[in-house]
C-alpha cells in the first residue's frame, strides 16, 4: 500500500489535531523569539496563496526549486536544508506532494514542524486508481476557483494560529484575495450565461481538471493518461478512443507546454478540437501566478464551449 493511500485511509480528521498541536507549540516558540515567520510551501499555487495572505509580514520558503516538476519529484540535499529553516509548511497532503513528507522526515522535522493541510475543508472528488481499484481522491484542487478560495481561508486560519500578532491582517488579506478570485469566476460565468452546455463533451490528457469542470457543471468523459506522465497501453488507448467516439466528445484538453504524440493520435482518430490548460506547476514562483494562470484557463474553457456551441449552431 502506497504512502498516499495510507494517509488518505487514515483521514484528514485524524491528521488535523496533530497539525494543530504542533502549531500551538510552534506559536509559543515563535512568539517568545519575536522572529519573522518563515512559511514553507510545496506547490506554485500555494506560493501565490501565501504571498497574497501574508503580504510583507512573513517570508515564503519554497520547498523545491520552481523549475522542478512536482510530479514524481525526487528530493535532493538542498531540500533538506530548506526545510530546517521553516516555521510552518503548507502542503497539498492528498497526493500531489507526497515527496514533501519524505523531506520533512529526512530533515529531522517530523516532530517539530507544523503542517497546514490546505485541503482540509475542500469537497474532494474521488477517483479509482488502476492499482487494485482502491478509491483515492483527485489532488488537483487548486485548478479551481471554488476549491482555491477554501484553501486560502484554511491557510490564513492556520497561519493566524501560529502568528497571532498578524492573524487579523492575514484574515483580511485572505478575504480580499478570495474576493478577487470570486469576481474572476463570476466574470467568466457571465460569458456562459446564454450558452447551453448540456451537450458539451470533453476528454483530458490527465485528471487534473475535474474540479474546474465541476465548477461549471461539466463532466470529463475520458481521461487519457492512467496517471500523470504515464502513457496508456495500446489497448487502453484504443478503448479510450472508442469511448470518445461513442460519447461524441468534441474537445480534448491537454496540458500547456507538454506536447504529446498521443494527443495528435487522438485528434486524428476522433476529430476532437484541442485546447491547452495550465497546470500551474512549473516556473518562477510569483504572487500573481495563480490569478494569471487561472484566468488563462477560464478563457480557454469559455472559448472551447463557445466554439462547440458555434459549431452546433452552424455559425
Amino acid at each position: 500500500m502506497s504512502t498516499t493511500r495510507r494517509r488518505l485511509l487514515r483521514g484528514a480528521a485524524r491528521l488535523l489535531p496533530v497539525a494543530l498541536l504542533l502549531a500551538v507549540s510552534a506559536h509559543s516558540a515563535f512568539a517568545a523569539e519575536g522572529k519573522r515567520l518563515k512559511v514553507g510551501i510545496t506547490l506554485h499555487p500555494y506560493y501565490s496563496f501565501v504571498a497574497n495572505i501574508v503580504g510583507d509580514r512573513a517570508d515564503i520558503v519554497p520547498l523545491i526549486d520552481g523549475h522542478s516538476n512536482p510530479h514524481n519529484y525526487t528530493p535532493v540535499p538542498d531540500d533538506m536544508k530548506r526545510v530546517t529553516t521553516m516555521d510552518v509548511l503548507v502542503v497539498n497532503g492528498i497526493g500531489h506532494d507526497e515527496w514533501a513528507f519524505d523531506i520533512v522526515k529526512a530533515g529531522g522535522r517530523e516532530k517539530n514542524l507544523p503542517l497546514i493541510y490546505a485541503n482540509d475543508g475542500v469537497a474532494l472528488i474521488p477517483i479509482a486508481q488502476d492499482e487494485g481499484q482502491a478509491k483515492v481522491v483527485n489532488p488537483h484542487t487548486f485548478v479551481s476557483t471554488t476549491a482555491a478560495i477554501q484553501q486560502i481561508y484554511t491557510i490564513a486560519k492556520g497561519l493566524g494560529e501560529i502568528d497571532k500578532a498578524n492573524a487579523a491582517f492575514y484574515r483580511e488579506n485572505a478575504r480580499n484575495y478570495a474576493a478577487r478570485i470570486r469576481k474572476m469566476k463570476a466574470e467568466f460565468s457571465a460569458k456562459l450565461a446564454d450558452v447551453d452546455v448540456a451537450g458539451f463533451r470533453c476528454a483530458t490528457m490527465h485528471g487534473g481538471y475535474g474540479y474546474l469542470m465541476q465548477e461549471f457543471g461539466l463532466q470529463v468523459t475520458a481521461v487519457i493518461e492512467p496517471r500523470h506522465g504515464v502513457e496508456p497501453t495500446a489497448r487502453q488507448l484504443a478503448e479510450t478512443i472508442d469511448r470518445i467516439k461513442a460519447a461524441n466528445v468534441q474537445v480534448l484538453f491537454a496540458e500547456k507546454f507538454f506536447a504529446s504524440k498521443l494527443a495528435d493520435t487522438i485528434k486524428q482518430a476522433t476529430g476532437v478540437q484541442m485546447y491547452s490548460f495550465s497546470h500551474m506547476s512549473e516556473g518562477d514562483y510569483a504572487p500573481e501566478l495563480y490569478e494569471r494562470e487561472m484566468r488563462q484557463n477560464l478563457e480557454t474553457l469559455v472559448q472551447a464551449i463557445h466554439d462547440v456551441a458555434g459549431k452546433k449552431s452552424g455559425s
